[in-house]
């Protein structure tokens, strides 16, 4: 079994953002193998999901031992998500040209890079219960869980950037570490059913895996020890703009297009920051002159 050094070094850089912004594993690391390694589209999924497979419980271990799940939630996603999942290998098989995947893969990111300037917008109004004191909608969940799971069955994005959102949406009592820590536990279950119907009807690749896996475990150890001081909300634009730059690549748009779309979008993105800055900056106290 080969491994490539160069896959290895790309899914460690990939790893290192994961590990900064807690999302962008599928999103990133999908497009990564088919735009530069010329790894074609099913096989590129299948090799990620089977790695998620493999990384995914790391993350949710940690949240479920820092009571930061709720399993009710977890519950109804999966319940959702599970068998959407693995319905969803079925419709990436049947997708006999493989561009079909492609295309499946950059509207899923344009969702994803959607979803996450809706999260930026609305990350001022974090929530303060508690993980377990929040009541459960099971219809939404459920329907949230097919549909995430179903875009992580076809193209393996979805777990965490459109799922995470979702339940932004859904619950946004929620606090942002409760957020993360019920979608990483729910997605195990999802990711998990994804690659086990990738396994017997994808086209998985243990040489593209093993290379993956080996690049991307210390990198997303790596980029999670950097997060604690790094911007976070700039390290997100910074994602955002990649995951957009992605999705135009994979849709086929036009090179004029694709360059004035970021450079609009980086413009936006260092407005908003800079606007972003200046109103969470405290404004000096003026002492007021008594007389005696």
């Amino acid at each position: 079994m080969s491994t490539d050094l160069a896959l290895i070094g790309g899914s460690f850089l990939v790893a290192i953002v994961v590990g900064l912004t807690g999302m962008g594993g599928g999103a990133l690391m999908t497009p990564m193998m088919m735009l530069f390694f010329n790894v074609p589209p099913l096989a590129a999924v299948s090799s990620d999901l089977v790695a998620s497979a493999v990384m995914k419980p790391v993350g949710g271990v940690v949240h479920l031992r820092t009571g930061t799940v709720n399993l009710r939630l977890v519950a109804w996603l999966c319940a959702g998500s599970v068998p959407a999942a693995f319905c969803g290998v079925f419709l990436a098989r049947a997708f006999a040209v493989t561009d079909a995947v492609k295309y499946a893969l950059g509207v899923a990111l344009l969702l994803a890079v959607a979803g996450m300037a809706v999260k930026t917008w609305l990350g001022g109004r974090g929530g303060t219960s508690s993980a377990h004191e929040i009541v459960v909608r099971p219809i939404p969940t459920l329907l949230v869980g097919m549909v995430g799971g179903l875009v992580v069955g076809v193209s393996s994005v979805g777990s965490g950037s459109l799922i995470i959102v979702a339940l932004l949406a859904l619950y946004p009592a929620l606090k942002a570490n409760q957020l993360v820590g019920t979608d990483l536990v729910q997605a195990v279950p999802l990711v998990v059913s994804a690659a086990l119907g990738h396994l017997l009807f994808g086209d998985f690749q243990a040489d593209l895996t093993l290379s993956l896996l080996i690049g991307s475990i210390p990198g997303v150890y790596l980029g999670a020890r950097i997060s604690s001081r790094a911007p976070g909300g700039l390290i997100r634009a910074m994602l955002a703009i990649v995951l957009l730059a992605s999705a135009l690549k994979l849709l086929d748009v036009d090179d004029t297009l694709t360059v004035c779309a970021l450079a609009a979008a980086t413009a936006v993105t260092v407005a908003g920051w800079r606007l972003r800055a200046r109103a969470e900056t405290p404004e000096p106290r003026r002492e007021k002159v008594g007389t005696r």
